[in-house]
């Protein structure tokens, strides 16, 4: 029997650690390498060529979203599982239309994960049933006022968004340009074109704005609501990962450069 290959990205330790150890008793899936950051998850997942990936939103110096949708164009056999603390419209608006074949909510993902694993790998799609009821919403939605709705951040490109997110982490254009391996000068070109798309015109501003739309969280694991006040905090799914069993669990593979 063919085993379906996983991939697992989340860049906490003890998350991977839980997933895999979840993963491991299945007789038809095998993971076959792990990532800490958004940008590794996309570097594993053209060596690897997974079946498919677990995918936590929330990743650094490339979130889920742009993860997925570099995934999606690079390794377009990998299917995208994609796991969030958050079920608000836009976070699914997004994920679908960036070409995620399902989405968990981290509060349920332990007892749909493997369910969720096998479907995508049919070709099927994957919902929590909360995120079910906000696909059915939006399309009701969609339906009354004949359009689709839109937000600021769809008029990014996908390199403007990784732009927008290293920056909302504090990088200097200097560390934005070797994280993403091109000169100062475009990403000072890549900076003005967000600022000018977003009508931001200010670190400090678009730090909060990438906080407000989840392209990044906050040190406590949070972003920031449509007031600009952080919501109160999600309960994370608690994925066991025994002493016993976690040393079993194959290290995380790693790739040191995002220009090698």
């Amino acid at each position: 029997m063919q085993k379906i290959k996983v991939l697992l990205a989340d860049d906490h330790t003890l998350v991977r650690q839980g997933l895999h150890t979840l993963l491991a008793v299945e007789p038809d899936i095998t993971v076959i390498a792990e990532a800490d950051t958004g940008r590794k998850a996309v570097q594993l997942a053209k060596s690897h060529q997974p079946d498919v990936v677990i995918m936590d939103i929330a990743m650094p110096l490339l979130n889920g979203l742009e993860a997925t949708r570099q995934i999606v164009r690079e390794v377009p056999k990998s299917r995208i599982l994609l796991l969030s603390s958050y079920n608000d419209e836009e976070y699914v608006h997004q994920l679908t239309e960036a070409g995620a074949a399902g989405y968990l909510l981290k509060q349920t993902a332990a007892n749909e994960l493997i369910t969720a694993i096998r479907e995508v790998h049919r070709g099927n799609a994957y919902f929590s049933p909360a995120i079910s009821r906000r696909l059915l919403d939006q399309c009701r939605l969609v339906f009354q006022n004949g359009s689709a709705i839109r937000n600021r951040n769809d008029t990014l490109t996908s390199r403007e968004s990784e732009v927008l997110q290293l920056i909302a982490e504090g990088l200097a254009n200097k560390q934005i340009a070797a994280e993403l391996c091109i000169s100062i000068k475009t990403v000072e070109k890549h900076r003005q074109q967000v600022m000018n798309k977003l009508e931001i015109h200010d670190v400090a501003s678009l730090t909060r704005f990438a906080l407000a739309n989840g392209i990044v969280e906050n040190s406590g694991g949070q972003r920031l609501g449509e007031s600009g006040r952080l919501p109160a905090p999600s309960v994370l799914a608690r994925v066991p990962a025994p002493a016993a069993v976690a040393a079993v669990v194959a290290p995380t593979e790693t790739v040191e450069s995002a220009c090698a």
